[in-house]
Parts: structure tokens; sequence; C-alpha cells
């Protein structure tokens, strides 16, 4: 995990490699892990979230999203979901949503991911 500032913005960055998130529990340890740092926005490569986090009926996504929001942190899922997006069209529905509301972000890619913070 490293902290990077970008267009002002420090950015809490998650490992590529490592233990599946999906948890709300795995969500508190990353509202810890920025604790004594600048960082309220933390980037999680999609290599790193548990498969069951994309589909929804489990909750795991919402669960996850909430207690970052509750925290006041912001997540940004960085990378390709686009076959998942395409299965789901709840998934689809929520991504877009999530993206048109802005607080939190799904990026296809670093570029996209800093242009839209």
């Amino acid at each position: 995990m490293t902290i990077t500032t970008e267009n002002g913005k420090a950015l809490f960055e998650v490992a590529a490699t490592g233990a599946l998130l999906a948890t709300e529990q795995d969500a508190l340890d990353l509202v810890g892990a920025t604790y004594g740092t600048d960082a309220d926005i933390i980037v999680v490569p999609v290599a790193r979230l548990d498969p069951q986090f994309f589909e929804l009926r489990n909750g795991l996504a919402g669960g996850f999203i909430q207690k970052l929001q509750n925290y006041q942190k912001r997540l940004v899922v960085l990378g390709d979901i686009a076959a998942e997006v395409a299965a789901s069209k709840s998934l689809h529905d929520f991504v877009y949503e999530t993206n048109r509301v802005g607080h939190h972000l799904f990026a296809p890619d670093r570029e996209t991911m800093l242009a839209r913070l």
C-alpha cells in the first residue's frame, strides 16, 4: 500500500497483489490503514476484489462501500470490469449510478480515474 498525490488529492493505493477483499471488515481494515495520513480516497485494483463483490444480490459491494462512506472515505475500483458489467444489468446500473453521483468511482484505467477525480 502506498500513498500518492495526484491532482492535489492524496490517494491510498492498495497493492495489486494480496488477499482478496470483499467484507465490511476488509473495508474497515482499509479505513484503519489510512489513519495518520491525508488520504481520503482508497484505490483498490479489481484484482484484489473477491469476484463475489460484483454479484450485487449478496450485498458485499453495498456493505463494503457503505463502510467506507460511513468513515468519509471515497472508493475507486480501478480496472476493467467490462465483462462483469456486460453480464449483469443490475451491476451495469450500479456502476453507472455510482459513477454518475461521483463520490465513489469505477474506473477502467488510471488515466480515467485521474480525469474523474
